[in-house]
């Protein structure tokens, strides 16, 4: 039996409180497009410092997950939840047979959905920017002189020496995209630290960082070949902080740079 709008809005000012639980109408909850009501600025600020003490420590303080630990990036679309009060959900009662644990059952729901207002600001919406550059011209950049695809995925198509850039459009918004192309040293995630190793027996193998812990490394070479050394096995190593992609600031003209964050902010999950 469905709600009516007099017996939602009764339960809404019961008291002058929320106190309609969702935990405990889930499905309904999905289904008749439930409104989160702390959604201004104040919530978003509230929901950032109890993200920063709580939930930075698997997701990271960016909120972009963590590739090493499992934490998904929260600034691209979700796919366990399409709507906030799915967000709410889980936040409530965590993921079974994940890291995912539910918050406290202390936590009150206010500040849960503050959090959930907070996640939500993340993603970037396309309708918000006016860009100058060309969808189509970037495109043909990517693929032809800029040859971006010899180390990025895009759709399935592409090299695993770079990011996949499939859905780049929904983590980084134009000016961070422009700034990756044009000072891509500016910000390098551990995931794509090289190293350089040296074997007791003098191989030299160079590589993306995939493991590292204090009895030895994880690299994975340009052929996608996966190394493996104990630390006793090395003569020496050296970690390279730095971003293997070149900058195109000298490559490609200010309007082109404009066409490639056009066409990488296209990039994101087909409705």
């Amino acid at each position: 039996m469905g709600l009516n709008s007099k017996f939602w809005w009764k339960w809404l000012l019961v008291g002058g409180t929320f106190c309609f639980s969702l935990t405990n109408i889930p499905a309904l909850a999905q289904e008749t497009g439930f409104i989160n009501l702390y959604n201004t600025g104040v919530d978003i600020r509230l929901g950032a410092r109890y993200f920063e003490r709580q939930c930075s420590r698997c997701h990271g303080l960016d909120a972009k997950g963590n590739d090493e630990t499992g934490a998904p990036d929260l600034t691209v679309r979700l796919s366990r939840a399409s709507s906030d009060a799915g967000v709410f959900r889980i936040i409530r009662e965590g993921i079974a047979g994940t890291a995912m644990l539910p918050v406290s059952a202390d936590v009150p729901d206010p500040q849960v959905w503050q959090l959930v207002t907070y996640i939500a600001s993340l993603n970037t919406d396309p309708a918000n920017f006016d860009l100058p550059g060309s969808v189509a011209a970037g495109a043909a950049l990517f693929t032809g002189r800029g040859d971006c695809g010899s180390c990025h995925m895009v759709g399935g198509v592409g090299g695993r020496r770079g990011p996949d850039l499939s859905r780049v459009g929904e983590r980084r918004d134009p000016d961070e995209l422009k700034t990756d192309l044009i000072d891509p040293n500016e910000t390098v995630l551990p995931r794509w630290w090289t190293i350089r190793a040296t074997a007791t027996d003098g191989t030299v193998v160079e590589g993306w960082r995939m493991g590292e812990d204090t009895f030895g490394i994880r690299l994975i070479d340009a052929n996608a070949n996966l190394w493996s050394f104990s630390k006793e096995q090395m003569q020496s190593y050296e970690r390279v902080e730095d971003s293997t992609m070149p900058s195109y600031a000298q490559t490609f003209s200010e309007s082109e740079i404009d066409d490639l964050v056009a066409y990488l902010f296209s990039l994101r999950k087909e409705n």
